[in-house]
């Protein structure tokens, strides 16, 4: 019997260091080298080097002066990372109407001049509840709204979300959009 105990607990001792010790440390100190900005959680920061939140987690704006993300389906607060879940509501569930045409309302009240139709990201949570990207309809549908609460000219608007739009993944994947988060910060340094 002692035979096979010390063998097993040798190994069992040898894997734990091999997996539990060596592996995460070379593979931390490799996404730290040669990823370091998604190591550290894409970090971003205002003008004074303070981290305001993360380029991969959505951020609420309410604001008429900023361009206002999709819905959270994170609850009790919204755009909670720790509580990340898809809202689970299908398309016929009345539950999910009733918050889309409660956000719809949102949307026109901050823009009652706006006819145009609501953009479906605006209005419905992405399958993490927490995507920090709207579509280009989307950033459109508020640019009259953010430059008339700005004084700022719609055409200099459109060219700061121009420049902030980022292509499909590797050309193919995916449709053009623009983080929220990030063009929220270029137009506050564009209107200093």
């Amino acid at each position: 019997m002692l035979n096979y105990f010390k063998p097993a607990v040798l190994l069992l001792l040898l894997l734990t260091l091999l997996t539990g010790v060596i592996y995460p440390l070379v593979v931390t100190a490799f996404a730290h080298t040669f990823y370091a900005d998604k190591a550290n959680g894409s970090l971003l920061y205002d003008t004074k080097g303070q981290a305001i939140g993360s380029a991969l987690i959505g951020q609420s704006f309410t604001q008429a002066k900023y361009f206002w993300g999709r819905a959270s389906a994170t609850a009790p607060y919204p755009y909670n990372a720790a509580a990340s879940s898809g809202s689970n509501l299908g398309s016929t569930n009345p539950a999910l109407m009733v918050a889309v045409n409660a956000r719809v309302k949102t949307l026109q009240a901050a823009d009652p001049t706006n006819k145009a139709a609501v953009p479906v990201d605006l209005v419905t949570a992405s399958a993490s509840g927490l995507d920090p990207h709207i579509s280009l309809a989307a950033a459109d549908y508020q640019i009259k709204r953010v430059a008339k609460a700005r004084n700022m000219d719609e055409n200099k608007l459109r060219e700061l979300v121009n420049a902030q739009t980022e292509a499909r993944q590797w050309f193919v994947f995916g449709e053009p959009r623009i983080n929220v988060l990030q063009l929220n910060l270029a137009l506050d340094q564009a209107t200093r």
